[in-house]
């Protein structure tokens, strides 16, 4: 994802081809590497190459090959950047007699703005090819090439020319290369613990847990090291706060709008299982919200199963759970985003009471204030609203839609000292979603949970879009 480290990890690839050992000493590269071979480095970042139309875009490719072309002292008043690229590579290998170094950071960022825009993304996907292209025909006159970006767009479309290339993203041995491991923490950042845990009053166990809890949780192959935020765990020690630093570096607008556009609703951004075809599709291809979900960072590998060969995925921590729930309280909850949380912060507090009658009327008189929507006629529309402020209640868990042996149960709660397993209707009566709960045998489907089971039945009424009535049974 995003502030993951992978502009560093270029910058560090360049430093090493480019045989400056002093700056790897007492390092493990200082021992690894005996030689320190020079190679002329042709590092290009394409995140300048954003928002562009055609003729900007090919603009830019010029302007930054006569930059590299300035450094290095070549000439060429050739038009096209392929042939000016092809150019600069021959070139540098002609001129040092060594073999080229290319890296590119962030080669999709010209087409990120138009990943779902079929007939720009066309062009400015020739454009890009275009470029890549000699990147097959200088093969023997280069040592390396590497490309870092954000999302996966297919090979045939943007890489067709490059058979030679290997997608190292899920492949266990470089799970680790970018963020921070668990290892790295506490072998590298020990003291660094120990000044935040000063700082917070907390134990040095303690602190560790709630950084692991708002930070780690990020996975990026089968069989793959926990990882770290590091956006948020360095700006963390600095500041001496748990806060939420990378989600609110960036902004889930164009997430929301796709959700939108592919029918996905709040729901779908919880536990799933699937196949890795699912989620690490090329961008221009997904056909549901799971790829940018994936490739943005918002849901991460949590488990692989051999046997069956499919990917358990979920929201990888709390940072981005609680920031996530709060940036889509607006378009499916209310504009008033404060009094969403105020609301979840008086049901948390009346739920560590085991008052459930009391987080009831506290969620009817927040409904009393939403203004009317058109969507308040079907039952999934108050599903996602509960689903969302529940999830602000950060040391509950809440799911939907959990099959039991006789049916499914449309949300469960389970809180430090409950399990409240809930059934929603729209127009009825609370009763009856009780009796939907009865038959539906739920205790054998949450018997292992190891705490008591509260059975909530609430009946909305579509004309109000407010709770009308409900019924609470131990």
């Amino acid at each position: 994802p995003r502030r993951f480290g992978k502009s560093l990890l270029v910058s560090t690839l360049q430093s090493y081809f480019e045989g400056k050992k002093e700056l790897f000493q007492g390092l493990a590269m200082e021992k690894l590497e005996k030689d320190w071979t020079e190679y002329p480095v042709l590092h290009f970042s394409m995140a300048m190459g954003k928002h562009m139309e055609k003729e900007q875009l090919e603009r830019y490719l010029i302007y930054i090959l006569k930059e590299k072309e300035r450094r290095f002292g070549v000439q060429s008043d050739l038009i096209d950047p392929n042939l000016r690229l092809a150019n600069l590579i021959t070139t540098l290998y002609e001129k040092t007699g060594k073999q080229v170094v290319v890296l590119i950071d962030e080669y999709d960022a010209p087409l990120l703005d138009v990943a779902h825009e079929k007939e720009q993304l066309e062009v400015l996907r020739n454009i890009m090819r275009n470029f890549y292209s000699p990147l097959k025909d200088c093969e023997p006159k280069l040592r390396f090439v590497f490309l870092t970006g954000i999302t996966k767009f297919s090979q045939l479309s943007i890489f067709s020319e490059l058979n030679n290339i290997t997608n190292i993203s899920m492949d266990d041995e470089y799970a680790g290369i970018c963020g921070i491991t668990k290892e790295e923490l506490l072998n590298n950042m020990s003291e660094d613990i120990d000044m935040l845990a000063k700082s917070l009053g907390y134990t040095r166990d303690v602190t560790i847990a709630k950084l692991k809890e708002h930070y780690d949780g990020y996975h990026f192959s089968k069989v793959s090291p926990d990882v770290f935020n590091p956006y948020s765990l360095l700006n963390c020690f600095a500041k001496r706060e748990l806060g939420a630093y990378w989600f609110g570096s960036g902004t889930p607008t164009y997430l929301i709008n796709m959700m939108r556009k592919k029918g996905a609703v709040p729901t779908d951004i919880t536990r799933v299982e699937a196949d890795e075809s699912e989620f690490d599709a090329p961008t221009e291809e997904m056909t549901t919200i799971m790829p940018l979900l994936y490739q943005s960072g918002y849901i991460t590998i949590k488990d692989y199963n051999r046997d069956y060969n499919y990917y358990t995925l979920d929201v990888p921590n709390k940072e981005v759970k609680v920031g996530l729930t709060k940036a889509l309280i607006p378009s499916y909850v209310t504009p008033n985003t404060l009094a969403t949380t105020n609301t979840a912060r008086r049901i948390a507090q009346a739920l560590d009471k085991q008052d459930m009658d009391g987080a009831l009327h506290l969620l009817q008189d927040f409904l009393g204030t939403v203004p009317y929507c058109n969507v308040t006629n079907y039952e999934g529309h108050y599903q996602q609203m509960l689903f969302i402020i529940f999830s602000l209640l950060t040391d509950y868990l809440v799911d939907v839609e959990i099959h039991t042996p006789r049916g499914r149960v449309d949300m469960a709660l389970l809180t430090k000292t409950d399990l409240y397993v809930i059934e929603l209707k729209l127009n009825k009566n609370a009763q009856t979603a009780m009796q939907q709960i009865n038959l539906k045998n739920y205790r054998q489907r949450f018997a292992l949970c190891g705490k008591p089971i509260t059975k909530v039945g609430i009946n909305f009424d579509s004309t109000q879009g407010n709770i009308e009535d409900w019924v609470i049974e131990k």
